[in-house]
């Protein structure tokens, strides 16, 4: 179908807008905008939707769609300044998710683009006009936009892009889970996060094969990380955990005998669980202690009942906070206290074992970790080091164990013996391959995912 002949189509079927109650004028407008840009989103060039975009909302003349104008217009006089960006930022998201879902990412970049110079120095008598102007200015200086941003990432080249841009998989996250934002804004997040997860799965996949071939000595594969050569020796120590105690059976294992047990009893062996092997003894001594003084009194009014799903959910996330950031989003003074011992791969693997225990926990730990991203995101990279360490440790850990890519150790010297006293990276290389989900589940009836997004406190049967 031609540009013209949609056009024609959409001025043909357009019903004139009806002006109701306040409230409902602002529901209605907001369905025709809605609507009017679905439409032309599926049909047109992006070029012709970005044009209707800013004739909507930046220059708010000469659309196509006189209802959609009008419709704009009647959010505007409402002097709703919180419904008119509500409106603004699901248009916004429902062109990016459409943009990613065919896979047309330019676009995307553009209608940032868009916000980068409009028109507000321009002189004009419309005190509408005016409105609009002031309230796309607070939108572009707001948060919602900041998060819009984050879509661009895949155009930036972090070397030379803030460091954070590197960790943008998680920088989303907190867009998914909360459910005031718009469904087009959640979907669009979650998509994108998974792209780049899965990314970087393929990059350190590609990294760890390349580096080990002699190829390698001329030509330096792309490594993904910023761990430099020690990113394949972190690796193989990564997977070198092996045996009947791996972190996998060991999960298992605590599974298996918490079952049908009270929570008291269930928290006991999880304290005890979590700082079981563990190579740094103050880590692990500080871990327990800390651990016991807080699992002690969680939830302690269910403590002699059966634990239940939704008992090792909201423990598992709570356990997270502690070791992570808090109720205040800052960092927890376990954290800081836990990564001040030299050891953040010991906290790394806590932190995966709690997921290996409860992989619906998952999405909240991510949440927590861009919280601890956004803490640090304005200092530079280099003076918080540490932090930028335990980030790529985690980074890896996780795409190691917690995905469906499985690694493997072959030793490639014959004359060693079968157990060497102490592991030596430099005498084993490393190969991948896609797994089969062997986890144990412990509670086959778990929440379902919607229930799992909403606020934990507000569910039923946890106090």
């Amino acid at each position: 179908m031609m540009i013209g002949e949609s056009i024609q189509d959409l001025q043909s079927n357009e019903q004139p807008y009806r002006f109701a109650r306040p409230g409902q004028n602002i529901r209605q407008a907001q369905e025709i905008v809605y609507s009017f840009l679905l439409e032309i989103v599926k049909k047109w060039p992006p070029e012709e939707v970005l044009l209707e975009f800013k004739r909507l909302f930046i220059y708010h003349v000469d659309s196509i769609s006189s209802s959609a104008v009008q419709a704009v217009y009647e959010i505007i006089i409402s002097n709703n300044h919180e419904e008119f960006k509500n409106t603004l930022k699901r248009s916004c998201y429902i062109l990016v998710n459409n943009w990613d879902a065919s896979r047309n990412y330019k676009p995307i970049r553009e209608l940032i683009e868009v916000f980068s110079d409009p028109p507000s120095s321009r002189h004009t008598h419309s005190p509408s006009l005016k409105k609009l102007r002031t309230w796309i200015n607070a939108f572009v200086n707001s948060k919602d936009f900041e998060e819009l941003k984050l879509f661009t990432s895949r155009y930036e080249e972090q070397i030379r892009g803030p460091w954070t841009s590197r960790y943008t998989s998680y920088l989303l996250v907190p867009q998914y889970i909360d459910l005031r934002n718009p469904i087009e804004q959640r979907e669009a997040a979650r998509a994108f996060s998974r792209q780049l997860k899965e990314r970087f799965k393929f990059d350190l996949a590609m990294y760890i094969a390349r580096s080990q071939t002699s190829a390698a000595e001329n030509q330096p594969p792309k490594n993904p990380t910023v761990l430099g050569d020690d990113a394949l020796r972190l690796v193989k120590m990564i997977v070198a955990k092996r045996g009947q105690f791996n972190y996998v059976s060991l999960a298992n294992i605590f599974l298996n005998q918490v079952q049908n047990t009270t929570y008291r009893e269930f928290k006991q062996s999880l304290q005890s669980y979590l700082s079981f092997s563990i190579g740094n003894k103050r880590f692990a001594d500080i871990l327990r202690t800390k651990l016991g003084e807080r699992l002690k009194d969680l939830y302690i009014s269910h403590d002699y009942e059966i634990v239940t799903s939704a008992l090792v959910l909201r423990t598992c996330n709570r356990i997270i906070d502690f070791l992570t950031c808090e109720e205040n989003e800052q960092p927890s003074s376990l954290f800081i206290l836990l990564l001040s011992q030299g050891s953040p791969i010991a906290l790394v693997v806590t932190l995966l074992k709690i997921i290996l225990v409860c992989k619906y926990a998952r999405t909240h730990l991510e949440a927590r970790i861009a919280e601890l991203i956004k803490n640090y995101q304005n200092e530079p990279e280099d003076e918080c080091s540490w932090v930028v360490n335990f980030l790529e440790i985690f980074n890896l850990t996780f795409a190691i164990y917690a995905e469906n890519v499985q690694y493997n150790l072959i030793r490639m010297d014959p004359d060693q013996p079968q157990e060497p006293q102490v592991f030596d990276p430099d005498t084993y290389r490393i190969f991948s391959q896609l797994k089969y989900e062997e986890r144990l589940e412990l509670f086959p009836e778990l929440l379902t995912p919607e229930e799992l997004l909403l606020d934990e406190e507000s569910q039923e049967g946890i106090r």
